[in-house]
């Protein structure tokens, strides 16, 4: 996978299936176009944001990833990952990725 770690690929495998499953809740979520997923983010009070799938091949994204896996695991009651920043460098880092 030419620079991505092992770590990361079995991150990127486990949410691959986990948005699988996620994709069958979809008509119930509503808000949550295909193509993309939910994530919570916040260091105490979790805000709800939808990114698109492709952040997950970006290095920065899946370092965060590794952050939110040690942290927290991947189970969330709402059905979304959480991720452990502050919502600015959240906004600062996906606003990046999106150039």
């Amino acid at each position: 996978m030419g620079g991505v770690t092992i770590p990361a690929v079995r991150i990127v495998h486990h949410l691959t299936s986990r948005l699988r499953n996620m994709t069958k809740k979809l008509p119930q979520l509503g808000d949550t176009p295909k193509g993309h997923f939910a994530v919570y983010v916040g260091e105490t009070q979790k805000k709800r944001f939808v990114i698109p799938i492709s952040f997950l091949s970006e290095p920065l994204f899946q370092d965060l990833l590794s952050q939110a896996e040690e942290e927290f695991g991947f189970d969330h009651p709402m059905g979304g990952v959480t991720i452990p920043c502050s919502e600015d460098l959240f906004i600062d880092l996906t606003s990046r990725l999106r150039k």
